[in-house]
This record gives C-alpha cells, structure tokens and sequence, in this order.
C-alpha cells in the first residue's frame, strides 16, 4: 500500500536532495526545492492562470523570434538544490528535457499570488538575482478583483535588480532586453 503524496512528502527525513525531489514527479501542486526544503502552492486561482496564459500567447511569438523557447511552470535550477517553479520563463535551451538552468534563462516571470506576494516580489527576486538571471518581469494583478494588472521589468545591475520599466493597466510595456516585446496589460485580463 502506498501513502498519500503529502503523507509521504511530511515523513521525509532531513534535507531534500536534487534526486529525491525529482522522484516526486508530477504533482498538482507547485513544490519547489529551496536549500534542501520543500515550499508547496497549491496550484494558481482562475485570474492567475487565465494572466499567465494570455502572457505567454503574448511573449512565446517574440521569443520564438529572438530563438529563444517560451514555457509556464518549467522547473529552473537555480543552484545546488535549489529548484524554482516560475510561472513563465524564456531561455535559451534544448526543447527536450526537464530542467532548465539558470544560465539559459534570458527572463523569469512571476505573477503575484494573494497567498504567495511576499515570496514573489522579495524571496524570488533575490534567489533570481544570485542566480545572475538579467532580467525579471513581475506582474501584478489586483488581487481583490482581479480587473487590472501591472507590469514592472527588472534587470539585473551587478548583484541586484533594479526597476528597469513599469507600467500600469491600460498602458503597454515595451523592452527590447533581452528581445523585443510588446505586452499590452489590456490583453492580460479576460473575463
């Protein structure tokens, strides 16, 4: 008989490794591997995955033309067991296989969650930045009602992010690092 997933995942003991991480396999639920231990999400609200949706039909063309390869919810190798779960990322990697590494990642992406905001635009931002990941898109939605969304691009300057452009709903952000983009926030919100 085998135990449910989270009953096993609770008596684990010690630190997690790369390999132990990877023998979950897929689960509904977001675990990334963070220095050992395991932080779960339960998976995106609606509003959440409808943005991240729309997202990427908006940034998966410009990439594709830059040569680069556009995914949602790709595992990111950080560092040593340090396994990330970003909601988009555009790399410069093989279509095949299961990792991505840091250092393909040309952007990373998060969409702030009303149950995850702090981790989003402080924890991940600095594990990106270490990471030495050039440039960092946090999108904002209003997490009351959902009926707008921000954007605010980051890029890297040594050690740390700086705000590169922001722009609030109705406007559009336009970059050309690390390939050309237009994003609408008019188009981000559906419903």
């Amino acid at each position: 008989m085998s135990l449910p997933m989270s009953v096993a995942l609770l008596g684990h003991p010690g630190p997690w490794s790369e390999e132990q991480y990877f023998a979950i396999g897929e689960t509904p639920n977001r675990i990334e591997l963070i220095d050992g231990g395991l932080w779960v999400s339960p998976a995106p609200n609606k509003p959440h995955q409808d943005i991240s949706f729309l997202l990427m039909a908006g940034i998966r063309p410009a990439a594709r033309a830059a040569g680069l390869r556009a995914y949602e919810a790709a595992n990111v190798r950080l560092g040593t067991d340090r396994i990330v779960i970003p909601d988009l990322v555009v790399a410069d990697t093989d279509p095949k296989g299961g990792v991505i590494e840091a250092s393909e990642v040309a952007l990373i992406c998060e969409i702030v969650s009303p149950s995850d905001a702090a981790n989003d635009r402080l924890l991940k931002m600095q594990f990106y930045a270490t990471a030495r990941i050039g440039w960092y898109l946090l999108v904002e939605p209003d997490l009351v009602d959902f009926e707008s969304v921000a954007l605010r691009l980051f890029r890297l300057d040594d050690k740390h992010y700086v705000e590169h452009v922001a722009v609030a709903f109705g406007e559009a952000l336009t970059f050309d690092g690390p390939f050309h983009c237009v994003i609408d926030t008019n188009t981000l919100v559906d419903w």
